[in-house]
């Protein structure tokens, strides 16, 4: 079997990997750390965690702890986006030990142990999470010895703590408060350049939602561009598409609906409901980059269904982890708004976890989407298959595409090495406040819990962006690049992936990191047999839409 390594790939090179056997080698974007050596455990067990045959939809059939310091990812089909993946939250490594000591449970959740430049302190229910830095760290240290991390819904809230100098970073300023940070020399904006997309989202196994012309009355009924000029910041954008034009094939295919109350109102009526219906509107108070005032947001959604289409409906406020958990279920009975920040620039990331086989979020999924869908994942030119793929989604209508929001955070001008990255939260590391020895960031909300292998709000997945690394992260610039892996190989299919892992590196509670704490918190993610495939929901939505699971 002919190997190739790479050291510090890109993703576009990663892309390559799957088209030629022999791929060059990417520049480094920094000089990696020196080799450590190390004495091999003479008590090592390899660990390994798979399943006998791929599913549809699978991409992992096994990870394999090869010896102490190398893994073996075996795919069921080529993965272009695999180290795109590995670089984020919901893949990044905790001990094999506190996995199987907390069993999926209970401090799993409260207290993440990794190997990043801040370690947990303190999380005070209601009020901050405390970080201190790491002193063992394998990399740079971190410029301030303390990260806190507070949250507040409203971004005037935000906005009064940061001119006041208690925080040095927020989270999403306001509209208005754009020209504010631009004009106060003591204050900096931080452009957030991450991809995003807000949507109306239905479930069709109830009614009338389970009616597709029901479904397309309602996006012909909205007027999006109202929406987006009212409650948007300058640069935003009435969606054409689900995934937005900056990332490669998101807009191939027909462009959304137009505006149409009138033959809205026809379709509806044809549909049987002359006379609307009533339904109800589920949201949560966060807000967000892609939604940046949720009330308003919701109460403009129900005045057009009233005004265009006569449907009366309820705005209902739900708590957030209650929201997301009921609204990925497929548990809502009316409309729900929801949105999406880019994790990885790879079109998968937006359609893949949407409208895969598996996700129940808009009911039962719809084969004409996720059938192709699949195909083009495993494929670095996918030709027009996205044109196929995007027409599908406006004929069958999911959901109805709103907007592409542009977003920023903002900083204290003293702050030095504030960042805001293209995927992620501020990297608080790199951090140096020009007072005192505490970086604080204010967010929109508390996190739900810290295990992030099994959450998916941005909130949980800041706190755990400091704490803990995957065998890749993504860099300031949006790059993923090596971690806890120094480097890979790949087989001439690109079918199975070999990591050579980095030596010396310590955990938190001053444990070794090896190859079995890698499979080990896959396996927790992926394996649903495994005593420890348990979490905060046990939905675990990332593994299981990105990877499919091991065993289901």
């Amino acid at each position: 079997m002919k190997h190739r390594t790479v050291k510090l790939l890109s993703f576009a090179l990663l892309a390559g990997l799957i088209l030629a056997s022999c791929a060059p080698q990417a520049p480094a974007a920094e000089a990696p750390a020196e080799p450590v050596e190390v004495e091999p455990s003479a008590d090592f067990e390899p660990m390994v965690v798979g399943q006998d045959a791929c599913g549809d939809g699978d991409f992992i059939q096994q990870i394999a702890a090869v010896d102490e310091f190398t893994v073996e990812f075996s795919l069921c089909k080529p993965m272009p986006a695999l180290l795109a993946v590995a670089a984020f939250e919901p893949f990044f490594i905790q001990p094999k030990e506190w996995i199987e000591a907390t069993g999926g449970t209970g401090e799993l959740l409260e207290k993440p142990i990794g190997t990043g430049p801040f370690m947990i302190n303190t999380w005070q229910r209601g009020d901050s999470v405390i970080l201190d830095r790491f002193d063992d760290y394998w990399g740079e240290p971190a410029q301030a010895g303390t990260a806190v991390f507070r949250w507040a819904t409203e971004s005037a809230a935000r906005m009064l703590e940061l001119q006041a100098g208690t925080v040095q970073i927020i989270s999403s300023i306001g509209n208005e408060d754009f020209a504010v940070v631009e004009n106060d020399p003591n204050l900096q904006l931080l452009p957030y350049v991450n991809p995003n997309i807000f949507y109306m989202g239905f479930t069709n196994t109830f009614e009338p939602w389970d009616d597709v012309n029901v479904r397309k009355a309602v996006a012909l009924g909205i007027d999006r561009q109202r929406i987006v000029d009212n409650f948007w910041p300058e640069g935003s954008e009435v969606a054409s598409h689900f995934t937005p034009c900056s990332v490669t094939h998101g807009c191939d295919g027909d462009a959304w609906y137009d505006f149409d109350p009138v033959a809205a109102k026809e379709m509806l009526a044809d549909a049987g409901y002359p006379d609307g219906f009533s339904t109800k509107i589920f949201y949560r108070d966060v807000v967000r980059g892609y939604l940046p005032t949720p009330g308003l947001v919701a109460v403009e959604i129900q005045t057009q269904l009233k005004e265009n289409l006569n449907i009366d409906a309820e705005v209902v406020v739900m708590e957030s982890g209650q929201f997301i958990d009921d609204s990925s279920s497929g548990r809502l009975d009316g409309i729900h708004l929801l949105g999406w920040n880019g994790d990885y620039l790879h079109i998968t990331n937006f359609l893949d976890y949407h409208f895969a086989r598996n996700n129940p979020q808009f009911g039962d999924p719809i084969p004409a989407i996720y059938e192709p869908m699949e195909e083009a994942a495993t494929m670095v030119d996918p030709g027009d298959m996205y044109v196929e793929i995007n027409n599908a989604i406006k004929e069958y209508v999911p959901m109805v595409p709103i907007s592409h929001s542009s977003n920023a955070y903002a900083a204290q001008a003293s702050a030095e090495g504030a960042n805001m990255p293209p995927f992620g939260p501020p990297l608080l590391s790199y951090v140096k406040p020009a007072d005192g020895d505490t970086v604080v960031f204010m967010q929109n909300a508390e996190p739900i819990s810290l295990y992030c292998t099994d959450e998916t709000d941005g909130e949980s997945l800041s706190v755990c962006r400091q704490v803990l690394e995957g065998l890749y992260v993504y860099n300031l610039e949006g790059e993923p690049e090596a971690a806890l892996a120094e480097s890979f190989e790949a087989n001439e299919d690109s079918t199975v992936f070999t990591f050579n892992l980095r030596k010396g590196v310590k955990f938190h509670d001053g444990s070794s990191f090896d190859a079995n704490d890698v499979v080990a918190s896959y396996a927790a993610g992926l394996d649903a047999t495994s005593p420890y495939h348990v979490g905060n929901t046990g939905t675990f939505e990332y593994p299981s839409y990105l990877f499919g699971l091991l065993n289901d």
